[in-house]
């Protein structure tokens, strides 16, 4: 009997796809490394979600999640109705890139970025616009409107009337404000332009309290803004992997009408809640963790071969002088310690370093200049 070749059924298109990697550090062997490399909150969460963890009787059952999407909104100052709660944020760039694109559809980028907004655009059979960032890492506007303008000159013009058909199909304007990788924050007259496109832009707020600005207060009457929020950076929950929109309430209830009822495991819920029930604790971190950042940034523009970029987030990118991001990365590795170094061309001579206790960053500050001493 003939083997049935199942693999001739595979999406042909995703054949030259990478899949993305993070670098996980095994399980057991985190406590032998001080891990700086993937922006996480090395404070850690609250101690009431702990807490709540700990106590939790039902794992057998399922959690709903309406009570944290009525907590979230209360922190966030809209109406429920405007909040969906997703497995972390990249769940969420995923179920929007869903409810707006077909296939051949466009997307906006501004690279370097956060690569998951062209890594789901590929997975939902989209188109990507990239536009890259000014040298200083600031958003282009005027290239993005040009951009915009010429992408839809160039179908009105074509033969083929599969693209003609996409026309208006240029739907969507990812923005992470702060940016990663450089934590920069985009202008308010930069923010104007963009909501005056004719599309959708996707704010992704992952670090906005470090920040201590949002747009999630403006989504009510603004019908073309997405704000994306997550639990991972602030609360510390980076593992439990909550996220949530706040979206105008047709975008949002479409996305409810569609998603997974129980995408959110119950630990994370669970946690979040907690987490909302102990502001005050959470974010004196965030304000201990933003002294730490401009007390490290500091340090690190003293050694003489990194350039330190100002930052609103939890992490500093720093210009390398002289050496490569990889080879700062491989030897503070050497000596413990896990930060971010980059394979793109633009990105070759930087390193991410997250902000960490001031134990750890007093620690990567010596080992680097133990690196240039030799």
């Amino acid at each position: 009997m003939p083997t049935f070749d199942s693999e001739k059924l595979l999406r042909q298109d995703l054949n030259d796809f990478p899949p993305y990697s993070m670098g996980h550090v095994p399980l057991a062997d985190l406590g032998k490394y001080i891990k700086l490399d993937l922006n996480e909150n090395s404070f850690g969460p609250s101690p009431k979600a702990i807490a709540a963890l700990a106590q939790m009787p039902h794992y057998n059952r399922y959690v709903g999640q309406d009570e944290l999407r009525e907590a979230i909104a209360r922190y966030v100052g809209v109406d429920v109705a405007h909040i969906v709660v997703s497995n972390g944020a990249d769940e969420m760039i995923d179920w929007v890139q869903r409810v707006f694109l077909n296939r051949g559809d466009a997307i906006v980028d501004c690279p370097p970025s956060f690569e998951m907004y062209a890594f789901f655009a590929r997975v939902n059979g989209a188109r990507i616009l990239a536009v890259p960032r000014r040298d200083d890492f600031s958003i282009d506007v005027d290239a993005i409107e040009k951009a915009i303008s010429d992408f839809r000159f160039q179908i009105s013009k074509s033969e083929d009337p599969n693209l003609q058909s996409a026309i208006c199909n240029l739907k969507l304007v990812f923005l992470a404000n702060p940016s990663n990788p450089d934590g920069g924050v985009a202008s308010r007259a930069d923010i104007e332009r963009l909501l005056a496109l004719p599309g959708i832009v996707v704010l992704d707020e992952a670090y906005a309290e470090f920040a201590g600005e949002s747009y999630a207060a403006r989504v009510p009457t603004q019908s073309n803004l997405i704000v994306l929020r997550t639990f991972s950076k602030w609360a510390g929950l980076a593992s439990l992997r909550v996220g949530y929109c706040i979206a105008p309430q047709p975008i949002a209830a479409k996305i409810l009408q569609v998603k997974a009822p129980e995408n959110v495991n119950s630990a994370g819920i669970v946690a979040a809640r907690a987490s909302l029930e102990d502001i005050e604790y959470l974010m004196a971190n965030v304000r201990r963790i933003v002294t730490e950042r401009e007390r490290l940034s500091v340090a690190l523009a003293q050694l003489g071969f990194l350039q330190p970029l100002p930052s609103r987030a939890n992490f500093i990118l720093c210009r390398v002088i002289g050496r490569t991001g990889m080879e700062i990365r491989d030897a503070l590795q050497a000596r413990g310690i896990l930060i971010r170094a980059f394979g793109s061309p633009r990105l070759h001579d930087y390193i991410r370093v997250a902000v960490g206790t001031p134990e750890e960053n007093d620690a990567v500050v010596r080992m680097l200049k133990e690196i240039a001493g030799r």
